[in-house]
């Protein structure tokens, strides 16, 4: 068998931006340079929400101002908002304690992004569509399925743009396997197999300690973290979703699993800290990763004594084992699409790693790919072509530089779509992007009542 290296669809390497960074502040490539021609005028947008995703996209603004200006942002805390407004010159007027207080002025930009916590999506998103913005929403779209049906139907009759930031469809590692897939390179698709590895870390932090980890205050895991694979399958497939059963539950993060010699919490004279996988201490004290640090929200994330005080007081320094979570920590989705097409999701926490890995099979062919690396057999040549993407990639974290380069490919594009007031110019409009939501609530039905349930759009 020959192989041979294909870059063809490969992003282009670029310089990296001092604000090109993920949640991490790991530098991303920037947008391919086809991309990015400017549009007749400068976007402006206002920011509700400035963690971590709020940065990620606000950051597109600072590197290229004359496609994207910030000129409000409304967040809580004083020192993300106050930060955020003074990296994009936004001034004292414009700086918000509460999103709704936005909506009690006169329409001020072009368009809103939506990176408030999850439960607050839907309120936001309706107000800036009936206030005449266009938004780029934060998945999840909504926390129910009225919700998210009732956003688009306001997003139809009042004819605004919608972009959910379902960032994998931009990313150059998914688009180069769809369009293998829809080229017929591996003849007529059969079933596909995706695998997302939260990564135990990012599991702990997240949805066992963290802001995600109670289903009913957010939403359940597979909406608030598996959004993105369920639309990602959906875009690859390219048929409507039919049935689908799940299975998945909370195993291994109960009170029953303390190990003996445990404490509340890691820093209290803890037996078993030092040989724990989720020592509090290890993870927020010596590996320090940012975006972990970040969420405790501390004054100073550089200095030992601020995080040793966040940790005494938090949560995210209580034991992972006695907190009040519920969320799965795995999950399994059967699905049948259309003209006979099946596919298996599969959401594991406990993993050292955690870049998604796809294997899609075809009639003539079969693809094999880690969101790095992707292998094109070919059954009637036996060739094997190998695509490497040009994406730095990170092992510590889902957000792999920026979901594989997606984060600012959208950006850019939702930047185009307004402009030119053509939701055409994304991928990810809500139109396109519900129906995912509803397989994962479809899921959930299916996970707690063990039934077989069927996806209507």
């Amino acid at each position: 068998m020959s192989s041979d290296h294909s870059y063809t669809d490969a992003p282009a390497s670029f310089p990296f931006s001092s604000d090109a960074t993920n949640e991490r502040g790991q530098p991303l490539y920037l947008p391919d340079a086809a991309q990015l021609v400017p549009p007749p005028r400068s976007i402006t947008a206002i920011t509700l929400g400035a963690g971590a995703r709020g940065n990620v996209y606000g950051n597109f603004a600072l590197a290229y101002p004359d496609h994207l200006r910030i000129v409000g942002v409304a967040e809580p805390s004083t020192v993300r908002r106050d930060g955020y407004a003074d990296r994009h010159g936004v001034p004292v007027s414009e700086r918000f304690t509460d999103w709704t207080e936005v909506f009690s002025r006169p329409r001020f930009a072009d368009a809103v992004i939506v990176s408030t916590p999850d439960h607050l999506h839907f309120a936001p998103c309706m107000a800036a569509l009936k206030a005449g913005y266009d938004v780029l929403l934060e998945k999840p779209i909504a926390p129910s399925e009225d919700e998210c049906r009732e956003l688009l139907a306001m997003a139809r009759s009042t004819g605004r743009i919608v972009a959910v930031c379902h960032v994998l469809r931009y990313a150059p590692y998914f688009a180069h396997m769809r369009t293998l897939i829809r080229s017929g390179a591996i003849g007529r698709l059969v079933s596909v197999q995706h695998m997302e590895p939260i990564g135990h870390v990012h599991m702990a932090h997240s949805y066992v300690r963290g802001n995600w980890r109670n289903s009913s205050a957010t939403t359940p895991i597979i909406l608030a973290k598996s959004s993105h694979d369920l639309d990602i399958l959906r875009w690859l497939v390219d048929r409507p979703t039919q049935q689908l059963q799940a299975f998945g539950n909370r195993s291994w993060f109960r009170h029953e699993n303390a190990p003996e010699g445990s404490t509340e919490r890691c820093m209290d004279g803890c037996a078993v800290e030092s040989t724990c996988p989720y020592s509090a201490r290890r993870i927020y004290l010596e590996q320090r990763m940012r975006l972990y640090v970040f969420n405790l929200a501390v004054d100073e994330p550089t200095r030992s004594e601020d995080i040793r005080a966040a940790l005494a007081t938090t949560d995210y320094g209580r034991c992972v084992y006695r907190m009040d979570n519920d969320q799965c920590d795995h999950y399994t989705v059967n699905l049948r699409f259309a003209d006979e097409i099946t596919a298996t999701f599969s959401m594991d926490a406990f993993t050292p790693m955690s870049g998604r890995r796809t294997r899609v099979m075809g009639s003539h062919g079969y693809l094999d790919g880690d969101m790095q690396h992707l292998e094109a057999h070919d059954f009637r040549t036996g060739r094997i072509t190998e695509w490497i993407s040009d994406v730095v990639e990170a092992s510590d974290d889902d957000a792999q530089s920026g979901h594989g380069g997606g984060d600012w490919r959208m950006v850019a594009d939702f930047v185009q779509a307004v402009a030119h007031q053509d939701p055409s110019r994304l991928t990810s409009t809500i139109d396109q992007s519900i129906e995912s939501h509803l397989m994962a609530f479809a899921a959930e039905r299916s996970r707690e009542r063990g039934t077989v349930e069927a996806v209507t759009v």
